[in-house]
């Protein structure tokens, strides 16, 4: 008898599915999704429109629930392809992980305990991995690029994060399908968590390891390019958080300040019978 996933039950419970963007990875995919298969089959793969033998390596699996997009469109529109199909599928939440080989599928367990945690009480809840960026394995340009994304994202959404680029995420479905998100690349990740925070989302870091393994590892990040539109996301949000953001916030508590003042004064008011 062969013996189900070891998480199985637990990815059941919570109604949650891995979500796996592809492009041209298929050196490595094959691996990622034996070693995903270990701990769960709920497995989405969007195969974002692959040159490669990534469509060969996709047919050897028949428990996956594969998406082939013809054209390459970036990782942001894959991940909402996903998103989308996810809830389809019934699941509320989704662990988003690499192709590559970077993420490690022993870590669901960090993803899964926090949301055991967080429920009921908080079920709109965005965990992203927390990478060590002082390992000597991080390229410099990743952890330099994640500081600079890191203090960005505190100016606009006033939430303190070490780590805002790990593509490693547990995703509440049902408060991201119904954000309005514009960006199909790589800025998606960073738009979709200003957004959360600012919809009242909780958005918080939990650790994970990470492997860039030189002889395995294929990013399709364009450094001018993407930073270019990163960086112009970036100045959109802070001026939105300055001007929209932080008046919308203000006048909240402020009502909710009044609200809480009345009443108060009501419960003064009416006399013990």
């Amino acid at each position: 008898m062969i013996n189900p996933p070891l998480y199985q039950s637990r990815f059941d419970a919570l109604q949650c599915c891995v979500l796996i963007p592809t492009y041209n990875n298929d050196r490595t995919l094959q691996r990622v999704i034996d070693e995903v298969h270990l701990y769960t089959s709920n497995m989405i793969v969007v195969n974002d429109g692959s040159t490669d033998d990534t469509a060969s390596v996709l047919q050897q699996f028949s428990f996956l629930r594969v998406i082939h997009i013809p054209v390459n469109k970036g990782k942001g529109n894959a991940l909402k392809r996903g998103f989308k199909e996810a809830s389809k599928m019934g699941f509320k939440y989704a662990i988003s992980m690499d192709s590559d080989g970077q993420h490690y599928p022993d870590d669901f367990r960090v993803f899964l305990d926090a949301l055991e945690d967080h429920l009921p009480a908080e079920p709109e809840l965005l965990v992203i991995g927390s990478r060590k960026m002082d390992d000597p394995t991080v390229p410099d340009k990743s952890s330099i690029g994640n500081r600079f994304s890191s203090f960005w994202y505190r100016v606009e959404t006033g939430v303190k994060l070490q780590d805002t680029q790990c593509g490693y995420r547990l995703y509440p479905l049902e408060a991201l399908n119904s954000l309005t998100l514009y960006t199909s690349r790589f800025e998606l990740e960073i738009e979709v968590i200003v957004k959360a925070a600012w919809n009242g989302v909780k958005v918080i870091n939990l650790p994970v390891k990470v492997l860039y393994d030189p002889k395995e590892r294929v990013t399709h990040f364009k450094p001018w390019q993407d930073v270019a539109r990163i960086t112009v996301l970036n100045v959109y949000f802070v001026f939105i958080a300055v001007f929209y953001i932080a008046p919308r916030n203000f006048l909240r508590k402020f009502r909710s300040s009044k609200e809480n003042i009345s009443e108060n004064k009501i419960s003064r008011e009416v006399p013990l019978e």
